[in-house]
């Protein structure tokens, strides 16, 4: 058996982190359909024999006996009669909202109840809050990945020149980290958001500069104590390039710490995204955000809707991460067999 092979199967006996795992992957892989589940715009609308699809592409009122040039809203009664009086048909998501969709045929003032048309209630601008939790837990879930995926790459190139060269190059990049540590990333983010237009980029960005210290030392460390191996001074001596030992010799036995700390850095870059949003430096107004949610929340404390269901779409996402995150740790555990 590989070890691989072994790694896994002690995963899969973790069965809070395996069943994690298979739940986590599921609700990501729906949202990468939210469309599909939530949205105003129908998947299939049929009329006069011919087939159309909203989804795809935007079709003025006059494609459908209409009157305007502007694209057709598919909730106005207008457009629902003009379908039907041709015998048409049109097929909608499970939940009639998008993100930004406003219900306008709400009656009381917003934000409003869960009703049987806004399953979760609406926020203070009559958009759907379950539409927003299912589009905002997808952008929150790739933005962990991108900043997890750029974060660990830089910590994995700084720790392995590091722990490779040692010496001038060891000591310059040490003391370049810790003054860098010392820069006040709050600070810098309020600075730069006040001078650029707020952005999920400008957001990567920023919090990718500060993300990959923490992982450089674990790398670091990984490479000090092999570089000194038999098998690393068997390959120097064979003339083997440094990079090609530093890649095939010393990574994979590095990679450990990595992949184990996978989970809890996605975990963290997800609450570093929903704090910000909170604090209103994060995504822009328009996006849909697991922050931005819950500080409506926070100035409607009527609105129980708001931060009830948000807190638990945020709290199960990062226990969710944090059981994956163990039961790795334990599979790549050196005293597990």
């Amino acid at each position: 058996m590989t070890p691989g092979s072994r790694r896994w199967l002690h995963f899969k006996r973790s069965r809070r982190g395996y069943f994690s795992l298979l739940i986590f992957s599921t609700l990501f892989i729906l949202s990468l359909g939210a469309e599909l589940i939530s949205n105003d715009k129908p998947y299939l609308v049929v009329y006069q024999g011919t087939y159309y699809f909203p989804m795809l592409k935007d079709y003025p009122e006059t494609t459908f006996g209409g009157v305007f040039e502007t694209e057709t809203d598919y909730k106005d009664p207008f457009f629902l009669e003009l379908i039907a009086a041709e015998n048409g048909k049109v097929f909608f998501p499970i939940n009639r909202h998008s993100f930004n969709s406003i219900n306008f045929e709400i009656t009381g003032p917003v934000p409003s109840a869960p009703t049987k048309q806004n399953i979760l209630g609406t926020d203070d601008r009559g958009r759907d809050v379950f539409a927003r939790l299912l589009y905002g837990f997808r952008l929150s879930v790739l933005f962990g990945f991108a900043l997890t995926a750029v974060g660990t790459g830089i910590g994995i190139i700084s720790g392995a020149l590091q722990g490779y060269f040692g010496g001038r190059t060891d000591l310059f990049l040490q003391r370049f980290i810790e003054i860098w540590s010392a820069m006040p990333e709050l600070y810098l983010l309020i600075i730069f958001a006040s001078v650029f237009q707020p952005s999920i980029v400008l957001l990567l960005v920023l919090l990718s500069l500060f993300s990959w210290m923490g992982l450089s030392d674990y790398v670091r460390a990984e490479f000090l104590k092999g570089r000194n191996m038999d098998y690393v001074r068997a390959a120097r001596a064979l003339g083997v390039s440094n990079l090609v030992i530093m890649y095939r010799h010393l990574l994979p036995n590095g990679l450990t710490p990595v992949i184990t700390f996978l989970p809890f850095r996605m975990s963290a870059s997800i609450l570093a995204l929903t704090s910000l949003d909170f604090l209103g430096l994060g995504v822009p107004p328009s996006s849909p955000s697991l922050g931005e949610l819950l500080a409506q929340g926070k100035a409607n404390i009527d609105a129980w809707w708001l931060s009830l269901s948000t807190f638990i779409v945020l709290v199960s996402t990062l226990i969710l991460l944090i059981f994956i995150g163990e039961a790795l740790r334990g599979a790549f555990d050196p005293r597990q067999r």
